[in-house]
């Protein structure tokens, strides 16, 4: 148990310091020797668990999909759940380098052997079965496409955090987030719907 709980820790530890050079530097700039370095572990165990760049790039895209799992709701609005998911994720691109990495490395999918679109799938999945949820809760105006809609919501909110990290270093990536669903939502819900609903970022377990 001792020497599997280390095997864990060097793995997460390697996968912290990739996520780092490689939200620093890019996929194609990031070497593995640097990793290395900054993972303070030795050569083998660093290939113990990823044997190429590659793998390790993979590894880390797929802390996304482990962050999304671990997040849990506090609203029974479908709409405002996808709200309050956006500012979540506003939060993580500033706080945790694991999902920033993650980030960039999606951005850079052609760099890969196969091109990765799991992760933006994955996004677009859930602001659409969001939506589908809100539809039949008679919260959207009638005839909208949902596809549409997912694909537009998941599209913006990747384009405000490109622009707030170059503009700004995400430093105005919450104001962004307000303004985006501040600008959105009259054309995806009805005025019942919309006056229930927060825009701006609530306390955790708000209603």
């Amino acid at each position: 148990m001792a020497r599997q709980a280390r095997a864990l820790a060097t793995r997460q530890a390697v996968l912290l310091a990739a996520a780092e050079v490689f939200d620093e530097r890019g996929y194609a700039a990031a070497t593995m020797a640097e990793i290395l370095e900054r993972a303070g572990v030795t050569k083998g165990a660093l290939y113990f668990h990823f044997h190429s760049k590659e793998e390790l790039a993979l590894a880390v895209i797929e802390g996304q999909a482990a962050w999304l799992a671990t997040w849990r709701p506090t609203s029974d609005s479908p709409v405002q759940t996808l709200i309050d998911l956006g500012y979540a994720f506003a939060h993580a691109l500033l706080d945790d380098p694991l999902v920033r990495g993650s980030i960039r490395l999606t951005i850079e999918h052609g760099s890969f052997t196969q091109p990765q679109i799991e992760a933006y799938q994955g996004w677009s999945d859930v602001a659409r079965g969001l939506l589908e949820q809100a539809r039949e809760a008679g919260d959207l105006h009638p005839g909208l496409d949902v596809a549409a809609a997912a694909g537009v919501i998941t599209g913006a909110v990747t384009g405000i955090q490109l622009s707030s990290q170059v503009l700004a270093g995400r430093q105005d990536l919450l104001r962004r987030m307000a303004d985006l669903w501040t600008l959105l939502l009259p054309g995806l819900v009805q005025p019942h719907a919309l006056a229930r609903l927060s825009v701006a970022e609530r306390a955790p377990g708000g209603a």
